[in-house]
């Protein structure tokens, strides 16, 4: 009985560091937060987004536009009101003003650059209802 209870242990203790080691989580890294000289109260931030494999973001929307480009991965776009688009590296997309949208990662996940442009002070996201 004693093997088999350490052989158990010994598995759980593997598949634990396992599981633990391929877990990711969404990653946000701001880049850049500038206000635009030429349009007062104007806000851009550039950030660096990894969503990991198989995740679908929460449903949401921004107060001002989104351009993103793909560096590696993809990911599929959902805009209420439009086709889903697969978008791979190397491709951009921009998502309108207050569109709301959500971003759904296949088997290898996507990192992306996002430029946002909104007036100071607005939040970068609102989750949509």
């Amino acid at each position: 009985m004693k093997p088999m209870i350490k052989v158990l242990a010994l598995f759980g203790i593997l598949f634990h560091s396992l599981t633990s080691s391929f877990a990711m989580e969404l990653k946000s890294e701001t880049l850049l937060s500038s206000l635009l000289e030429g349009a007062p109260g104007t806000e851009v931030i550039v950030s660096r987004v990894t969503i990991p494999p198989n995740t679908s973001l929460p449903k949401h929307w921004h107060p001002g536009e989104e351009f993103a480009y793909i560096i590696e991965g993809s990911v599929t776009l959902w805009q209420k009101g439009k086709q889903d688009v697969l978008l791979t590296k190397g491709q951009v997309a921009k998502v309108p003003l207050k569109q709301v949208h959500t971003a759904k990662t296949g088997d290898e996940g996507v990192t992306v650059i996002v430029f946002r442009v909104h007036e100071k002070g607005k939040p970068e996201r609102v989750k949509a209802e």
